[in-house]
């Protein structure tokens, strides 16, 4: 069946060394809610006893292993042939967004020079990514945030533990994108449609909710507790609370000195 017109076409290019396979059918389920990932390669070196566990997902998600030999120790080639990889899908002009799976920061530079083509580019990575790595992708999702639980208890959770409404306030940057999505987006009732201003945390910086440990933007904007949510029957809008205002404390005169 041919591929609709408006549906993304994406290279995932996996970076074996810093990835864990296990979460492989989660991250392949997320990239598929941004399009078709018409290249699909994961790159190691295969001889390698660390890279065993991958073996059987390359051949059931029909990812194509690009083999690399460690020319020399300390040095990682697989990342070099795997930016290479990327600049020549770049130049080939037929792809709209890459999918890059790795927890390296090595990979930043590659993701803002892919960005400046206008291509959009989603990072997967563990929380022990780098900060300048995952705030340079487009988006960004920490894989420990996909899916349900691994417990097994049952709660249906994801394993992110949800940030405290404290914890939420607390952080400057979070607060700065969102308040200044919400005003964006907000008429001149305050008001602003929950779907803008997702759009315009996009626009700004990589963002996921999953990543603070709540499944929806709506969820973590109610949980802050900074913002006002409105639901009617096809549409959520929020609003930043009004701020309480400060009562003016009146001065107190000063007794008058006695006389001298």
């Amino acid at each position: 069946m041919p591929m609709a017109q408006d549906e993304k076409r994406i290279a995932l290019l996996i970076d074996a060394d810093n990835a864990p396979a296990s979460r492989l059918d989660l991250i392949l389920a997320e990239v598929a809610r941004h399009g078709v990932a018409n290249v699909r390669r994961a790159y190691g070196d295969w001889k390698n006893p660390h890279l065993k566990s991958w073996e059987a997902c390359l051949h059931q998600y029909a990812i194509r292993p690009v083999q690399q030999f460690a020319y020399s120790r300390g040095k990682n080639a697989s990342d070099m042939a795997m930016v290479i990889d990327a600049m020549d899908l770049l130049y080939a002009r037929n792809l709209d967004a890459f999918a890059i799976v790795s927890s390296d920061a090595d990979f930043t530079p590659l993701v803002m020079r892919l960005l400046t083509d206008g291509v959009k580019v989603y990072g997967f990575g563990e929380k022990k990514t780098p900060e300048p790595f995952v705030n340079a992708c487009s988006k960004f999702t920490y894989v420990e945030g996909l899916g349900q639980s691994a417990v097994g208890d049952g709660d249906g959770g994801p394993l992110t533990e949800p940030r405290t409404p404290a914890e939420l306030r607390g952080d400057a940057r979070l607060l700065k994108m969102l308040r200044g999505a919400v005003d964006f987006a907000s008429g001149d009732d305050g008001w602003a449609h929950l779907g803008a201003v997702g759009q315009q945390i996009g626009n700004q910086a990589s963002f996921d909710s999953r990543n603070y440990g709540y499944r929806k933007l709506s969820d973590l904007i109610e949980a802050s507790g900074l913002f006002e949510v409105r639901r009617d029957e096809q549409s959520l809008w929020v609003r930043e609370k009004p701020k309480p205002r400060k009562v003016a404390k009146r001065a107190r005169k000063a007794p008058p000195r006695p006389a001298q």
